[in-house]
């Protein structure tokens, strides 16, 4: 199971995607077999260069690990709460953030 990482704040997520792939230690070439999307176009959307379209996006979220989820604003500060207090000291695997809403059932994928 992949380790989940703190969530990306919109602002610099390309940025943040480029050093989730790296944590991963996963070339942009790699990703690209992965998502089936140009390493050239990864490496322009890591850059900011380019905005990619929501199906890219979430190709990429996805094989990093992550998964996009629209939160409703007046949710989204009790959202963050919740991950920085797994982020600070807990030993065990974080929680997704859909666990962390309905449960930690298994989910059908």
């Amino acid at each position: 199971m992949m380790e989940h990482t703190a969530p990306i704040q919109t602002s610099s997520w390309p940025s943040a995607l480029g050093a989730a792939r790296r944590r991963l230690r996963m070339s942009q070439l790699t990703l690209s077999s992965r998502t089936g999307l140009p390493q050239g176009h990864i490496s322009r959307i890591e850059s900011g260069a380019v905005d990619p379209r929501l199906s890219s996006a979430t190709k990429i979220a996805r094989t990093l690990g992550f998964e996009p989820m629209l939160i409703p604003r007046r949710a989204l500060p009790v959202v963050l709460g919740i991950l920085r207090e797994f982020d600070s000291g807990a030993t065990e695997r974080r929680p997704s953030a859909i666990e962390l809403l309905v449960g930690d059932g298994e989910q059908d994928e």
